[in-house]
């Protein structure tokens, strides 16, 4: 793949927010000050109605993202090539700013799970997944973005840490990462490793996107359900992520237990002054401009 001439722009877009049904109207209606919005791809892959006639007016005024949970990078399953094709057209409509997707297999046998199940973290599965990333990124002509899971078991065939798994295929595919800050703090809690040894193993250039996002917290195992306001914990790990990585383009995930609209721009600009006050003073020029 010539990514010279496809390659994703890694731009700061700001502080952006997840593209929720529960908040279409408001935006829509109060263009609130939000930099960005990201929608879930597969909730559009359809030819019109409602979804599609709040989309294509939202970005008529936001920079939009698409995150999917449907790729299934990681299967042994062929290749889904409709949804391809459904993806692409989705994005040549869109035009958006880049496109993710998570590092896991969702499917087996033609079956779509509707789960993000982990990969063992093998010199095998990195191949596998790096020629299906290149697939992916030459069927629709750029570079995509693959996100860190929230984990709660392991194999014992793994060899490597995650993070040098994430790492890796980054590298060799030539893809760009989603760094969920809080699935990094879920899966450090579940298995017992440093949350900082994560952040330390992933190679700067290749991070172009944070997610941020509440879990539920069952004392000896927290679950990535995205339902509650972020902990102090997540932002405090976001805060060194920010000191590892710089200026990188943050989103706000809420999937359940969604408030209203104003609650989560008070959230983000927690985030954003979380930014102000780590970064330079360059990059903080760029986050008040």
């Amino acid at each position: 793949m010539n990514n010279t001439s496809t390659g994703t722009q890694k731009q700061f877009l700001g502080f952006g927010l997840g593209l929720r049904t529960d908040h279409y109207h408001d935006v829509l209606t109060q263009l609130p000050e939000v930099d960005w919005f990201e929608i879930c791809s597969e909730n559009f892959m359809v030819g019109g109605g409602k979804p599609r006639y709040y989309l294509d007016a939202i970005k008529s005024h936001y920079p939009i993202v698409m995150h999917g949970v449907s790729l299934s990078i990681g299967s042994t399953d062929p290749l889904d090539i409709d949804y391809l094709k459904q993806l692409r057209t989705l994005m040549n409509h869109v035009q958006p700013a880049w496109i993710s997707d998570h590092l896991c297999w969702t499917s087996f046998n033609g079956v779509n799970s509707h789960d993000l199940l982990p990969l063992p973290y093998t010199d095998e599965a990195i191949d596998h997944v790096v020629n299906r990333v290149r697939q992916v990124q030459d069927f629709l002509g750029r570079q995509i973005l693959l996100e860190n899971l929230s984990s709660y078991l392991s194999y014992t065939d793994s060899v490597y840490e995650e993070w040098s798994f994430l790492n890796t295929i980054a590298e060799q595919a030539d893809c760009l990462i989603l760094l969920d800050i809080n699935n990094i703090y879920v899966s450090a809690r579940n298995h017992g490793f440093d949350p900082l040894d994560y952040l330390d193993g992933i190679n700067p250039d290749r991070v172009c996107q944070f997610h941020l996002a509440g879990h539920t917290d069952n004392g000896s195992c927290i679950i990535d359900t995205h339902d509650h306001a972020i902990c102090p914990d997540v932002w405090s790990l976001y805060a060194q992520a920010l000191q590892k990585f710089g200026l990188i383009s943050t989103l706000i995930e809420r999937d359940d237990n969604i408030p209203p609209l104003p609650e989560l721009i008070q959230e983000l600009k927690l985030a954003k002054g979380i930014a102000a006050e780590t970064l330079p003073e360059l990059d903080r020029e760029t986050i008040n401009c």
